[in-house]
């Protein structure tokens, strides 16, 4: 048995998994991003879901095989070298779990994490060629070539987030100008409807319901098109790179898949002079869901 832990932008998620995929047990704790050192919070968070969790299951951490963590941002030989939206840096995460823990340890970031889960027991096991994406607090990628991940020598790599897709656009939070991921994540996307309709700090559940009740408001409409439209460009660059069979989405974007989706696929369809289109990719959604993470952390 393994633990795979995903640290999101606002909560940790810890999961037992055997060697067939399945989740034994899960455990989640949300935290504040906005703390002064978000290092000490997203490691105590970590060290007491494992300890719960071990409790929990009456069992010792002898009989783990290892731990398995996905993090989001850049990540290189069990350091966090950078996650901007948790305003980390340089966070020695396997040498300092090491010291509570003594089994294996290892860390991906956490798109990949959920990308191979995705590929091995989830929506790309049947495709070859493949990109996965993670479009929530942040936006991130990975990419697929005849079934294997691709994986730089040093760092993570394909932080598709951060290409370039409006010169001189909105500042993104790694501080580069007009990142795919200041206009396609879902962080972005909701904050722009809570501000344009004046809307009270509410969770994603809520914005969801007051989308669906004023489905036919022009004004909310504009904004989904033009999110639609920004979210299309980048995957269109996406796909003249990589020439995928599927792309499949995963992240808090697909709690909105009634909203987004079919818009999104028609748009690609519409768009067809930005790539190939004599086989376009079939988009899918991510099948494991917030469990994509956790699963794929445990398998690295």
């Amino acid at each position: 048995m393994k633990i795979g832990i995903d640290v999101g932008g606002s909560h940790v998620g810890l999961g037992f998994i055997d060697s067939y995929g399945n989740l034994l047990l899960k455990k989640e704790k949300d935290y504040s991003a906005n703390e002064k050192d978000m290092s000490k919070v997203v490691l105590n968070t970590i060290t007491e879901l494992i300890v719960q969790s071990l409790q929990e299951k009456e069992i010792k951490i002898q009989e783990i095989e290892s731990i398995g963590i996905a993090f989001p941002g850049t990540v290189s030989k069990g350091i966090v070298v950078k996650a901007e939206n948790l305003g980390i840096e340089n966070l020695k995460i396997e040498k300092e779990l090491k010291k509570e823990f003594n089994v294996p340890i290892y860390l991906q970031n956490d798109a990949k994490c959920a990308a191979i889960a995705e590929k091995k027991f989830g929506s790309l096991k049947e495709y070859e060629d493949a990109l996965f994406l993670i479009i929530g607090t942040g936006v991130g990628g990975a990419a697929f070539l005849n079934g294997e991940l691709l994986k730089p020598k040093r760092y993570s790599g394909f932080e598709v987030g951060h290409m370039v897709i409006q010169k001189d656009g909105e500042k993104c939070n790694c501080g580069r100008y007009g990142c795919f991921e200041a206009y396609a994540s879902m962080k972005r996307f909701k904050q722009k409807i809570q501000k344009e309709f004046d809307l009270p700090d509410i969770d994603g559940k809520n914005i969801k319901k007051f989308m669906i009740q004023n489905k036919d408001n022009e004004k909310l409409n504009n904004i989904i098109d033009t999110y639609i439209e920004y979210l299309t460009l980048g995957i269109a660059n996406l796909i003249n790179i990589f020439e995928p069979e599927a792309i499949s989405i995963g992240g808090s974007f697909a709690h909105y898949k009634e909203i987004l989706l079919e818009r999104l696929e028609n748009k690609i369809l519409e768009k067809t002079e930005l790539y190939n289109k004599e086989n376009l990719p079939k988009i899918v959604l991510a099948e494991l869901k917030n469990d994509a993470g956790i699963i794929g952390a445990a398998m690295i």
